[in-house]
């Protein structure tokens, strides 16, 4: 039996299309229709409360009885730096001055760690997704044992071979193997560490005869040929996300669908200026702003992220999405516009010629 039907047979799926978490992205509606129509579809919710994780899962399972995943980020808690942090609002005043603003007088860390959050462990193993995959970095291997003796299946993205072995070392039972191509945010596990920034073919090459665990292939993956060649590399399944964003279940707005519909979507970046971890998304102005040469470094992640999300709010008044995290893969020109199911059923026709 191959790997990938091994892997098909393990979660129920007909088709190796794993939808993309997305984190403002993914909604239920989208996650039911990539599951109903025999893939995998993935919930994000690193970014809300454990309230809201518990009411989307909800929402989630009235639209399908199919296995779905649901995603959670495993970052290091944010290092605050008074003066860091200062230093890069300063930055940003002359942005916030042309929307008639004042900079932030503080910053958050809005997002927290998945590592350490007992009551959305506790929500995990209460309501057992079939799937539970960790972002950027990985909770502690007890948690990972009672995770899947819960009966759920977990993943790992790792960005090499380093992250891998310890993906492996923690019991988790996949790995997410995410290219440099990816939109979104890198998985790296250290953001200070040496990133290869390996393609996602050079990836799974290097993956493929170093673990047993079933690989799935992330970043740059639009369409049927791309997910047959990822198999043909030695991935069970492949992710994409960047492919989905103009589904209607979407939730991006009209900004976003429009630029990614446009000639904006053939320059994509990697940058830490709009979190403060390196992500691949649109060039947009608060970019160009951040990465100009002498700009100092941003606020640690995911308290830059603030920032942004503040600069947007205030931007979005007037129409203006220069400064909106509109992320996107190096594959955003090839992106369609279907609904998530239609989407499916035309990546597995693509699959099959």
């Amino acid at each position: 039996m191959s790997s990938s039907q091994a892997f098909l047979d393990r979660l129920g799926l007909q088709l190796p299309i794993i939808q993309a978490p997305m984190a403002g992205v993914s909604t239920p509606r989208m996650v039911a229709a990539v599951s109903n129509a025999g893939g995998l579809g993935s919930l994000a919710i690193g970014a809300g409360t454990v309230a809201q994780a518990r009411q989307v899962i909800a929402d989630t399972r009235a639209l399908t009885n199919k296995p779905f995943n649901v995603n959670v980020f495993c970052h290091a808690p944010a290092v605050r730096d008074a003066r860091r942090e200062a230093a890069w609002l300063a930055h940003l005043a002359p942005l916030f001055a042309e929307l008639g603003a004042s900079v932030p007088v503080e910053l958050d860390e809005i997002y927290a760690t998945f590592i350490g959050n007992e009551a959305a462990f506790d929500l995990l193993l209460e309501l057992r997704p079939a799937v539970v995959s960790f972002h950027f970095g990985l909770p502690t291997p007890q948690q990972v044992q009672a995770l899947r003796q819960a009966g759920i299946y977990t993943m790992a993205t790792a960005t090499n071979l380093r992250e891998s072995l310890l993906i492996e070392q923690a019991g988790v039972d996949a790995i997410v193997a995410q290219g440099v191509e990816a939109g979104g945010h890198r998985g790296v596990f250290d953001p200070q560490a040496p990133d290869e920034r390996h393609s996602t073919a050079v990836l799974l090459r290097l993956l493929a005869d170093r673990t047993a665990l079933p690989l799935i292939a992330a970043g740059g993956i639009m369409d049927g040929q791309g997910i047959r060649a990822a198999l043909d590399l030695g991935a069970a399944a492949a992710q994409l996300g960047t492919a989905f964003v103009l589904c209607p279940e979407s939730s991006a707005n009209a900004g976003y669908r429009a630029n990614l519909k446009s000639a904006r979507a053939t320059s994509t970046c990697l940058t830490s200026v709009l979190s403060g971890r390196l992500a691949r998304g649109m060039v947009n102005r608060l970019i160009e702003h951040g990465e100009a040469p002498g700009s100092p470094p941003p606020a640690d992640y995911p308290v830059a992220y603030d920032a942004a999300k503040q600069l947007n709010a205030l931007a979005s008044q007037y129409g203006n999405s220069e400064f909106a995290a509109q992320w996107a893969g190096q594959g955003a020109p090839l992106a369609r516009e279907m609904g998530a199911e239609e989407l499916v059923l035309t990546l597995a026709r693509e699959m099959a010629r």
